[in-house]
């Protein structure tokens, strides 16, 4: 269902036409981006399911029998690629064993299961990209696509991919060790009533957002809510204000979170959750924040645009018909620029189970695939199913487009630099010590994310 539209004006993203939107989604293919979402599937038939990949030159029972081990976050993507995996069982032969935890925990345990050097899982959620490669957890997956007994590239097809999901897993010297699954980017989501009330427009900049936010909180209402808990896990929406000031995470192979740009950004983070942020924000993680918004206890909400369809789903959220999706704020003079990222999907570079587990990954990411989890609002890597009716009626087109704002305005070399960097978590973590510092009122934002870059550079140091 796609939300209420009445507060879009000259500040929420613009609505081209039709034409516009489709050619700037074509783009997208070469700008690249894309974009996440929930699940409800539809059924359709396995006959037209085989059709659809009876096309691939691949013998796909090739590896009937073998079992492999599925493992991730509770995700837009999990909760999607769940309702298809008995569909993959009839096709390949090969049945899934999934484990799917609250995303910290499955963060926090999946690097200790990895060290140990297990075959399981065979198939992973994965965001600490250096790290795995570094430490020789991941799979490297070039020789797999050039095998004509497991890739037919021609129905593949690659070049649907969009730009950055061509781009984004492939580390020095051509090698690929992830498949990406979905991409995101920050949001702004607003209560639509509760600015309506003080008939206040859509914030653009953060000056705008923080007047706004202590404009409408009330007693049984914050102002905004975003993630500040002390952990890596958290940082999304504060990189987002951080890269949206002019800093940089990691340049040079160091911390740079210690830069005036970076201390002005998280300073403002701190004023806004301070000043009218939910109560024990300190400790919010996604899932509160999303919780906040969905049951009216946050006018305003900052973080990943895979919140749009729970948000616009009447039977989860108390907001469906009055939300409003719009661009992350900015400076003054400068564009915003959120933070984004790709989820992606590697393979145990233990596994006994290679082959099946690529074919999965295959798969998982094919255009067929794509097209029925982006009925249920997933938007998937692919053009095609960004483009596709099904998608378009799920996600929302106003929290399409206001996601089309923020991941056209994201920078994907800074967001790679910290999520590929080896020693990604740490610095991460350190990152976010110092964040939630600010936003407890423990430290200035100057002498936290000093201390906190400080903390990082002896990481990287080692």
């Amino acid at each position: 269902m796609a939300p209420d539209q009445k507060l879009q004006n000259e500040n929420s993203p613009s609505s081209p036409g039709s034409a516009d939107r489709r050619s700037f989604v074509k783009g997208l293919g070469a700008a690249g981006v894309a974009l996440p979402a929930l699940a409800m599937l539809p059924r359709w038939g396995f006959a037209e399911d085989v059709a659809a990949y009876a096309k691939a030159a691949i013998d796909w029972k090739q590896f009937a029998g073998q079992t492999i081990t599925l493992a991730g976050a509770i995700h837009p993507w999990s909760n999607a690629i769940t309702p298809l995996l008995w569909d993959f069982t009839k096709l390949t032969g090969i049945s899934v064993v999934t484990d799917f935890r609250l995303e910290t925990t499955f963060l926090g345990a999946l690097p200790i299961q990895l060290n140990r050097g297990g075959g399981t899982p065979d198939v992973f959620m994965y965001t600490t990209y250096g790290q795995g490669i570094s430490n020789g957890w991941l799979e490297p997956l070039n020789a797999h696509y050039s095998d004509k007994s497991l890739t037919d590239l021609g129905w593949y097809d690659e070049g649907d991919l969009l730009r950055t999901a061509r781009a984004f897993p492939v580390w020095q010297g051509g090698e690929r060790y992830a498949m990406p699954i979905t991409s995101e980017a920050v949001t702004l989501f607003i209560n639509g009533d509760a600015l309506a009330a003080k008939n206040l427009p859509v914030p653009q900049t953060f000056d705008e957002l923080l007047v706004t936010a202590n404009a409408v909180k009330t007693n049984e209402m914050s102002g905004i809510a975003m993630r500040a808990q002390a952990g890596g896990n958290s940082s999304v929406p504060a990189m987002s204000f951080l890269f949206s000031y002019g800093g940089d995470m990691v340049k040079d192979n160091k911390a740079a979170f210690a830069s005036p740009e970076a201390i002005a950004a998280i300073e403002m983070f701190g004023r806004l959750l301070s000043q009218a942020g939910s109560r024990g924000v300190s400790g919010y993680e996604w899932y509160h924040v999303l919780d906040d918004f969905l049951q009216r206890k946050t006018a305003m909400a900052i973080d990943s645009s895979n919140f749009a369809t729970d948000i616009s789903n009447p039977a989860k959220s108390h907001v469906a018909g009055q939300s409003v999706f719009a661009a992350f704020p900015h400076v003054p003079g400068r564009t915003s620029v959120p933070f984004m990222s790709h989820w992606q999907a590697c393979i145990n570079s233990r596994s006994r189970h290679k082959r099946a587990a690529f074919l999965f990954l295959l798969w998982a990411t094919s255009k067929p695939t794509s097209m029925r989890t982006a009925a249920a609002g997933l938007a998937t890597t692919r053009v095609s199913a960004w483009e596709s009716e099904g998608f378009k009626k799920a996600f929302g087109a106003q929290a399409a487009e206001a996601a089309l704002t923020n991941l056209q305005n994201a920078d994907v070399d800074r967001a790679k630099a910290i999520l590929f960097h080896p020693l990604s978590r740490p610095i991460l973590d350190a990152f976010m010590i110092g964040v939630n510092e600010v936003v407890s009122g423990a430290n200035p934002a100057k002498i936290a994310m000093t201390n906190a870059a400080a903390k990082a550079n002896a990481a990287i140091r080692g």
